[in-house]
């Protein structure tokens, strides 16, 4: 059944059990600017209502630099491709660290392209959960090279991808999802079909699939320097013997994107190259997500109810960490 409706994918996944914005913040604090320093490797989306592109970007060292509080500024060489990269275009960007298997999700505008960096416009910067890079074992490549193998060889050993859409209003998302092999992505008659598990239930992809259905994707074969590059449009899906395909575990995922390619391939990524994700370090010291996540809901704009009570259970000592390692210890499945 393709879900048309909002009220449907909610049905679907869930409901916020808190509220939408409670851990985001609209600048760069000192949290995520240190994350930033430890950051050689992004996936970066770029675009307007209708049409989003996904690149990576990576580097031996940490490559974007803190302007200020309200703006970053990236080398365009760090990019894999930096044609896309235009003035007043809206990104969606994840910065990842070595070892680490939350990420820290930056979107806004480009504010301008000069002298071989792009200026962006922070409007959201949060902490995202680390569901998906767990899910897929991203740290744990069973080798480490270029692909050997057909399209469809890479796309069932696929085990991490990123989905970036935008909706009519241009505001871009870039959303982590992760699984084992062979049951990220399905390739059936020349449709492929991705499967979603219980997440943060932001649901912001979904909502810009249903207004704008364009969307990009990147995949990954963690441990291989190729990437699988996938335009074209989404719909989403509940059919019973759709999800049956993705079961894992007796349990089977909330939904399906279903995507009708415009473009498919796999190629080189140099950006992964450079940044030498793996075999991964450990994950610095100073960066500790329970203290990032504690810190965005103190400093998040939210003023509901809601938000008020959060803020308040989570500046009680050893809330914030009981709370993710219970999260952490469910079935991610």
């Amino acid at each position: 059944m393709k879900l048309t409706s909002i009220e449907e994918v909610q049905k679907r996944v869930g409901v916020l059990p808190a509220p939408r914005d409670l851990k985001v913040i609209d600048h760069v604090d000192e949290h995520a600017r240190r994350w930033l320093s430890y950051a050689n490797f992004a996936f970066i989306g770029f675009g307007k209502a209708g049409n989003i592109q996904l690149t990576p970007a990576g580097s031996e060292r940490a490559f974007a630099t803190v302007v200020d509080s309200g703006h970053l500024q990236i080398p365009l060489a760090a990019l894999d491709d930096a044609s896309i990269v235009e003035p007043d275009l809206s990104f969606g960007s994840l910065f990842m660290v070595s070892g680490m298997d939350e990420t820290l999700r930056v979107n806004g505008t480009v504010s301008h392209v000069a002298d071989g960096h792009a200026t962006l416009n922070v409007a959201e910067c949060y902490l995202h959960c680390a569901k998906s890079f767990r899910r897929s074992d991203f740290w744990l490549p069973s080798s480490i090279g270029q692909s050997q193998g057909e399209l469809s060889d890479f796309i069932r050993q696929s085990r991490f991808l990123v989905l970036a859409s935008i909706n009519r209003r241009g505001e871009a998302d870039v959303s982590p999802k992760g699984d084992p092999a062979h049951l990220l992505i399905q390739e059936d008659e020349g449709v492929l079909y991705l499967s979603d598990r219980p997440g943060n239930r932001r649901i912001d992809s979904f909502r810009n699939i249903l207004e704008q259905p364009e969307v990009s994707v990147l995949a990954l074969v963690p441990g291989c320097e190729d990437v699988l590059e996938l335009r074209g449009k989404a719909e989403l899906c509940s059919d019973d013997h759709l999800l049956q395909r993705f079961e894992i575990n007796g349990k089977k995922p909330k939904l399906i994107i279903k995507i009708r390619p415009a473009s498919l391939l796999v190629r080189p990524s140099p950006a992964i190259t450079r940044s030498a994700l793996w075999p991964s370090k450990k994950g610095p010291g100073d960066l500790v997500p329970s203290d990032i996540f504690k810190a965005h809901i103190q400093r998040s704009k939210d003023s509901s109810l809601k938000a008020k009570v959060a803020r308040a259970a989570v500046s009680l000592p050893g809330a914030m960490e009981k709370g993710l390692e219970l999260d952490y210890k469910k079935n991610l499945y």
